[in-house]
């Protein structure tokens, strides 16, 4: 990486293109459900790591050093305990700021739509919001138009960020590194989150054709059974 960047070659927080890149693929990939796969990858990950700034590199460390030397029984039974069991930990963006109502199957379609004016097509048995997938959007196909997905949902990040760190979750510093990518909270972003704290989403029930069910009661992983395979550690650039 060059040492010498313009301006705007870099984001409000001091992260140039390639240092977003890396720090969204690392926690699209640590994320994801645990397979033999990412804990062959989790050298790679920490090696890239050392591109970014000091804290958002020991996030993602942390995050790594945590899957590391556990068995994956143990991890697979522990990701579904933690993202299939509690509401505040939901991988699911929408579902922080619409629960299972109507107007979620709206916020998907904005997902989708926005994707597809990308060239950037999902299988229709995954869920365009959920985390992993947009950081994978966001790190390899158009970095702006996810960067705006995440804002949009930013207090539901931060909510998924203090469920986890309040549980001591072994996944909190992956999380905790991508909101260090975003602009600090807002005044309204933050009346957001102490609402959702208080009263939790809208739990009106309704089906979200064609997206199916909201909150799966399975593993929170791709149809195929496999988890979403990004390359590491040459991560191919945004837009």
């Amino acid at each position: 990486m060059s040492p010498l960047l313009r301006k705007s070659d870099r984001s409000r927080h001091g992260l140039d293109a390639t240092q977003l890149t890396v720090a969204w693929q690392s926690a699209s990939l640590l994320l994801g459900y645990p397979d033999q796969q990412l804990i062959d990858r989790l050298d790679l990950i920490v090696r890239a790591s050392h591109e970014l700034p000091r804290r958002l590199g020991e996030l993602l460390r942390a995050t790594a050093g945590n899957l590391a030397g556990t068995p994956l029984a143990e991890l697979e039974a522990e990701y579904v305990e933690t993202f299939d069991s509690r509401r505040r930990h939901n991988l699911f963006l929408t579902y922080f700021a619409y629960g299972d109502t109507r107007k979620r199957g709206g916020a998907l379609l904005r997902f989708k739509q926005t994707y597809l004016a990308s060239g950037f097509e999902l299988d229709e048995t995954e869920l365009p919001d959920h985390l992993c997938v947009v950081l994978e959007y966001a790190a390899t196909i158009d970095r702006d138009a996810g960067r705006r997905l995440l804002l949009e949902h930013r207090a539901g990040l931060e909510l998924l960020r203090r469920g986890l760190t309040d549980s001591g979750s072994r996944w909190a510093g992956a999380v905790e590194a991508v909101t260090a990518t975003l602009p600090p909270l807002r005044g309204d972003e933050m009346e957001a989150v102490q609402r959702l704290i208080a009263e939790g989403p809208p739990d009106e029930e309704v089906g979200l054709t064609p997206y199916g069910a909201a909150f799966d009661t399975g593993p929170a992983q791709p149809a195929s059974s496999s988890p979403i395979a990004l390359p590491m550690p040459t991560f191919p650039g945004a837009r």
